[in-house]
């Protein structure tokens, strides 16, 4: 499938990742996972994704650094990647903060899969 979306997916908890990649997996896009921010990174920028999970409480560089440092690549196929937010505190965050960093939108946890599949076909299709 050649026009297959690929969907990276930041989340250091394997039962989330796991659970949250066999649903996407249903949906026929390809996933690649990263367990902390450095991953994160290095993944967004030695492949081409069509858009990114971020959990906000990921280790050595948080989804907001993340999403902050991938907003100001120079390459604007990377720099303009959906990004998709899910944290279980999100009242720690406003919408403007999520805005700010340049989050596209974002789930709460614990996840509605229904809704993470509707908001990613939001995105992609």
């Amino acid at each position: 499938m050649a026009d297959q979306k690929t969907i990276l997916i930041a989340e250091d908890s394997s039962v989330i990742l796991n659970l949250t990649k066999k649903i996407l997996e249903l949906q026929k896009y390809k996933i690649i996972s990263a367990k902390n921010g450095g991953e994160v990174l290095k993944q967004v920028e030695s492949q081409p994704i069509d858009c990114v999970l971020m959990d906000i409480n990921i280790p050595v560089k948080d989804g907001m650094e993340c999403t902050r440092e991938i907003r100001r690549n120079p390459d604007q196929r990377i720099s303009r990647i959906p990004i998709i937010a899910i944290t279980g505190n999100a009242n720690n965050y406003s919408m403007e903060q999520f805005r700010e960093a340049g989050v596209t939108d974002y789930l709460p946890k614990p996840l509605d899969f229904d809704a993470l599949v509707r908001v990613v076909k939001q995105y992609i299709g």
